[in-house]
């Protein structure tokens, strides 16, 4: 029996198995940036508001000014946001705000309702600002779809990451071979072992090769192959860009060839719910998401606090996190 049950190509967003949603990947080789903290380059050609299209190898997406999502608004789901390259400047409903990169990860829970922004400030004015960015979606089980929106700050100096000779994981959630993760958010379908929920970012060295370890339990198990050149899994030549459905229950060697691999790994137990979507809500009928929409626009979510839609912080701030609370956290 083969480990590997599909081989399917990525697109935009990534395909994902429950209790997934989906994936996005964002990497943007932006140019320097100018004094507002946008592209020192013409945005001529290029439609605002609604820039989703590669073109000199970066995307302005919904921002006119600087790059990113402006206000919007999220119910019923957990937004897990892993910066590895460039920044991002977080606002929302509840007053918290941060920014993070260069390896840090923000976990989101919208639970009843939350609005946010997600700017990508272009800090260098002398050198260019590469983004790279994942963006996941984890759902939450029916029984916490309106618990308290829940914002926190994974830094990266904080997150373990497990190296050999000739690999390094980064454990963002989950148990990597006796190594856990730091604490996801607590009303998290993560928030239970028992749901083996793991994202994993691996790296391996080329010409060498890596073993994926196996699961404890029956669970769902993606591996996102996003940069490299060749790999081969139970025989199977694998280009990148594409996602590999494995068999979780056995331990799965993988040989690199030509250059350097990186993947994403996404496990967890399915919920198994019925899942209803629309936009930036997820429930589990038609009629939770007219309730949704209807509640979103009596309340917007608590409103927005923030002077406009697409808030960036001062361009000399440096990675910070300031909580509901108040509490602030710089590093």
């Amino acid at each position: 029996m083969s480990t590997i049950k599909s081989v399917f190509p990525l697109g935009f967003p990534w395909q994902t198995q429950d209790p997934f949603l989906f994936c996005v990947y964002h990497l943007d080789h932006y140019p320097e940036g100018n004094e507002e903290m946008g592209p020192k380059a013409s945005l001529e050609g290029r439609t605002l508001g609604n820039n989703f299209t590669l073109k000199d190898g970066w995307r302005m997406y919904h921002g006119k000014t600087v790059p990113g999502f402006p206000a919007h608004p999220h119910r019923g789901f957990e937004t897990i946001t892993i910066v590895n390259k460039g920044y991002c400047d977080h606002s929302d409903s509840l007053g918290a705000a941060g920014r993070f990169g260069m390896g840090d990860v923000q976990w989101m829970t919208a639970g009843r309702g939350v609005q946010h922004s997600e700017m990508f400030p272009l800090l260098s004015t002398d050198t260019p600002n590469p983004l790279e960015m994942f963006q996941i979606w984890l759902n939450l089980p029916q029984k916490s779809k309106f618990v308290a929106p829940y914002f926190a700050m994974l830094w990266h100096e904080d997150i373990p990451i497990i190296k050999t000779e000739s690999s390094s994981v980064k454990v963002i959630a989950g148990t990597y071979n006796e190594h856990a993760a730091l604490d996801p958010a607590p009303n998290s379908w993560a928030a239970d072992s028992a749901n083996e929920v793991a994202i994993w970012n691996i790296h391996v060295e080329a010409s060498s090769t890596y073993t994926l370890p196996k699961a404890k339990s029956d669970v769902t198990r993606t591996l996102y192959f996003y940069e490299g050149d060749r790999i081969v899994m139970d025989g199977q030549t694998i280009t990148p860009n594409h996602g590999i459905i494995v068999d979780a229950s056995e331990a799965i060697e993988i040989k690199v060839l030509g250059k350097n691999a990186h993947f994403l790994m996404l496990q967890g137990k399915p919920i198994k719910e019925p899942i209803a979507k629309y936009g930036p809500f997820v429930m589990n009928s038609d009629e939770e998401i007219q309730q949704a929409m209807q509640e979103y626009q009596l309340t917007q979510f608590g409103g927005w606090p923030w002077p406009q839609a697409a808030h960036v912080h001062d361009k000399n701030k440096g990675r910070f996190a300031k909580y509901p609370d108040g509490n602030i956290v710089e590093k």
